[in-house]
C-alpha cells in the first residue's frame, strides 16, 4: 500500500509558476512509475506527466511540454511537478498517482494508488 499526499497548489496569475510535491509513505516510491493527472472543473481527469521508476524516462501531455517538468527524488520518497508559464486552462485539481507497471504509462486506469489532490487556480 502506498499513501500519496500532494502539496503546493494555490492561486497564481497567468504566466506564474507553481511547484507541486507528492510525498509517499507506506512503501518505497522508487518501486513505482509516478504520474500527475488533473481534473478541470466539469471535465474528466486527464494525464499531465509521468516519470519512470529511476527517472530516466518522462512523458508529458502536449499542452505541458516546454512548460512543466516532472522529477523525482527516490531518497526522499517524493515526486515533483514544476509548472511554469501557467495558463488559465491549467486550472484543475492535480493528482499524484503511482503505478506498479514496469514501463511508463499514461493510462489513468493503470495507476493503482492516488492522492487526494491539490487545487491549482490560474487567474487571467
Amino acid at each position: 500500500q502506498v499513501r500519496l499526499v500532494e502539496s503546493g497548489g494555490g492561486l497564481v496569475q497567468a504566466g506564474g509558476s507553481l511547484r507541486l510535491s507528492c510525498a509517499a509513505s507506506g512503501r518505497t516510491l522508487g518501486s513505482y512509475v509516478v504520474g500527475w493527472f488533473r481534473q478541470p472543473p466539469g471535465q474528466e481527469r486527464e494525464f499531465v506527466a509521468a516519470i519512470s521508476r529511476i527517472g530516466g524516462i518522462r512523458d508529458y501531455v502536449d499542452s505541458a511540454k516546454g512548460r512543466f517538468t516532472i522529477s523525482r527524488d527516490n531518497a526522499k520518497n517524493s515526486v515533483f511537478l514544476q509548472m511554469n508559464n501557467l495558463e488559465p486552462e491549467d486550472t484543475a485539481v492535480y493528482y499524484c498517482a503511482a503505478s506498479g507497471r514496469v514501463v511508463l504509462t499514461t493510462t489513468l486506469e493503470e495507476y493503482e494508488y492516488w492522492g487526494q489532490g491539490t487545487q491549482v487556480t490560474v487567474s487571467s
